[in-house]
């Protein structure tokens, strides 16, 4: 997600997010490193709409330096996601993937259970509980 510097395609072009905002982008603009001139645009869209420019502005200045590219993406998913669903959010989608860990969880359980069935019934005998947990 991060940009060459200055944000822009070319030299003066302002930042996706200053673009949006139709604005000058200046030489220290916090957006600029974050929000290409291309794509930045669309993505400071969503930002813009949910937390508003200065609240993602201050949010970006309070971040360490290092770290307010992975803030940005950050906060870039968490508004389109938002924007996808009022609701919940970005829960939504980790709640679908509990759903989907518990799921899998379950068939990793019968898979076992049916491993061992069929081992005890070629075999005669009951197998060992560390081949079961072992899937052998």
């Amino acid at each position: 997600m991060a940009c060459s510097a200055g944000g822009g395609g070319a030299p003066g072009s302002p930042c996706g997010a200053c673009k949006f905002l139709r604005r000058k982008c200046a030489a220290e603009c916090v957006f600029a490193p974050h929000f290409c001139a291309e794509d930045g645009a669309a993505q400071f869209a969503a930002i813009h709409k949910v937390f508003g420019a200065s609240n993602a502005a201050k949010l970006l200045q309070q971040v360490a330096p290092g770290d307010r590219s992975e803030a940005a993406a950050t906060v870039t998913y968490e508004a389109q996601a938002r924007l996808r669903d009022p609701i919940y959010g970005c829960v939504a989608h980790i709640f679908a993937l509990q759903q989907q860990v518990a799921t899998l969880q379950m068939q990793v359980l019968k898979a076992k259970a049916q491993v061992a069935q069929t081992m005890a019934a070629a075999g005669g005998g009951k197998p060992s509980p560390a081949a079961v947990a072992d899937g052998a």
